[in-house]
Formats: C-alpha cells, structure tokens, sequence
C-alpha cells in the first residue's frame, strides 16, 4: 500500500479543526480508531477541507471487543457512520487478543472487503508469529502493519517481516511521548544537523526502509514541522548512533 512518509495519529484530538488546519498544510493520511473516541472528529474535519477524498488515506481500527465476525461489521458500519464515509481507506485489527480469532475475525475483515466497505486490511500490534498466522488465512494481502516504533522501543524483527513481504510499517509515537528530547544520542544528532530532537526521530523513523510514521501534533507549527522532517537526510552514522541506543521503554503494553 502506498503512504505518504508522515500522517497524522490522531489519538487524544479533539478539535475538528486540527484534522482540517492538518489537510490545510498537506497531510493526507489521517490515523484514528474505535477506541480513541474521536472518529466523528475526523470526520467532521475531512468534511471541513476543501482537500478531495480521492486524495486521502483514513484509517480506523476495530477495537478488541469487535472482533467476532458479527461485530466487526457492525462496529465497521458504525465506524463509516461515524466518520462520514462511503468506504474506509485501510481498516486494522487493532490488537490480536480479547475476542481475536484468526479464523474467524480475518474473514470477516476479508467479506468487508469484498463488499466494498473497506479497500484494505492491515493489522495493528502483531508479533511475527501472528503476522504468518494472519498471511496463511486472509485472502486480502496485508496493507501494513502498525506498530509502537521509536528510538526507545525497535522492533528490527518486525521491520523484517514487512521487508521480506513487501508491506508498509506504520509507526505510531514516533516521538517516544516526547522522551526524545531526553536522548544524548537523538540530540547530538540534532545539534548536528541543526533541527530539534523530534524532526532527527522522525527522520531516523523515515530512514527505514519502508516505515512511514504517524505522530501526533494540534498546533499548525508542530503539523509543518513534522512534516518537514521529510527534508533531513541523516548520514548512516547518524541512524546508527540512534539504532545503538541501549534503553528501551514500550509506552503502550499490551
């Protein structure tokens, strides 16, 4: 699937114009779920911008609650609802536990697509193992597959699966919840290049090979800035220094 290299993660937003005043500056992948509470906010947002739908990728979740076939659609047809869409653009199972069942919830995601409510599946906080359970069940190819990844907390096995099988990477917190600023070797880098410790992590983010992030930001300066990180060309010292650092801290535990 084809992502712009920044979207906007819209967990914990609020303001309709935000997603707006986002299209405004240039984004055109906006992330939401079930469970953030603020599908409608999107919604109302994408129907404030003058940008076309046809420019756009929305994506939601199916929170672990929905994920019985009969729920799935029903939660699915409240996510299109509440969104005020026709068809959702990349539709994730958002977490394998609680009422996940591989042989049952991916063909249901399959029949959504197959009806032309969704135009892609992709899948949210897999282990490898359950991305081959997942690849040896769903007709559908998986979309992407998005995951916690920042410089506190790597998942190099991950990022190798989706290599070797040709899908997008999705990172959400890219940012770390702001702890990036607190890294000696992120903010060397950025002293470097002279740019924040945010831009350096998003584009160390950028500079695996097919990782796409998603950070959040509600001020139009933060919206251009990461959107600017696209422009940083980190030298592979760079991305080494931040591969190399030795702490990890996972902000969303299962």
């Amino acid at each position: 699937m084809e992502l712009p290299p920044v979207g906007l993660g819209t967990m914990g937003i609020e303001d309709p114009d935000v997603v707006a005043t986002a299209l405004e500056v240039g984004y055109r992948h906006l992330d939401t779920a079930q469970i953030y509470d603020n599908e409608t906010v999107v919604g109302e947002g994408i129907a404030r911008s003058d940008v076309p739908r046809s420019e756009l990728t929305v994506a939601t979740k199916v929170w672990a609650d929905s994920l019985s076939p009969k729920a799935v659609r029903r939660s699915t047809d409240e996510s299109l609802e509440r969104l005020g869409l026709e068809t959702i653009d990349l539709l994730y199972v958002h977490r394998p536990i609680d009422t996940y069942d591989p042989e049952r919830t991916l063909p249901a995601f399959d029949a959504l697509r197959t009806n032309g409510l969704i135009e892609h599946v992709g899948l949210s906080n897999f282990s490898v193992a359950e991305l081959e359970t997942a690849r040896s069940i769903l007709e559908a190819p998986i979309a992407a597959h998005q995951i916690e990844f920042h410089p506190l907390f790597q998942s190099p096995e991950l990022l190798a699966h989706a290599r070797d099988h040709g899908y997008p990477v999705v990172a959400y917190s890219p940012l770390a919840g702001g702890r990036v600023r607190d890294l000696e070797s992120v903010c060397a880098v950025a002293d470097r290049h002279d740019t924040t410790p945010e831009a350096v992590a998003l584009a160390w983010v950028l500079a695996h090979d097919g990782v796409r992030a998603i950070p959040k930001a509600s001020s139009r300066d933060h919206l251009e800035a990461n959107l600017s990180a696209t422009d940083i060309d980190l030298e592979a010292a760079d991305v080494a220094a931040i591969d190399g650092i030795d702490r990890t801290e996972e902000l969303f535990p299962e």
